[in-house]
């Protein structure tokens, strides 16, 4: 299982046909004052799976980690996925993830990361920036 897409947006969505909508991408989170909170933002994920991956549980955990490597919040659950509809027999399967974080707290500007790891094995990170707006 590999992360071949990882963003923050303003909204996604999957639409009826199975397509992945997103719209307002962004890496950096700009405020007047620290601490900020940012009201609602979207973390994007698309996993890749082989044929043979189906149908195994995979523990899958996203972690919110400052420039110190500090691991300020984390998001875990197992998946199964199946072929249920998707690719052709012998064909690669795609896993869209889509969470809401709402309210989220902002310490300090900085550079932060969202971590994700499949079976405890790191697969990519999602990099904001929180950054002052008189900075720009």
């Amino acid at each position: 299982m590999e992360l071949t897409l990882g963003l923050l947006a303003d909204f996604a969505n999957k639409s009826a046909e199975r397509k992945l909508n997103i719209l307002g991408v962004f890496d950096r989170i700009w405020s007047d004052r620290y601490p900020a909170v940012h009201p609602e933002m979207k973390l994007v994920l698309r996993f890749e799976l082989h044929p043979a991956e189906l149908d195994q549980t995979k523990k899958i955990q996203i972690q919110l980690r400052d420039d110190e490597g500090r691991q300020l919040f984390e998001l875990a659950g197992d998946a199964v996925v199946s072929r249920s509809g998707g690719a052709p027999l012998g064909e690669m399967v795609h896993m869209d993830q889509i969470l809401g974080i709402n309210g989220m707290r902002i310490e300090r500007a900085g550079r932060y990361e969202f971590v994700v790891l499949v079976n405890g094995e790191v697969k990519g990170q999602v990099p904001p920036a929180a950054r002052s707006s008189r900075a720009r």
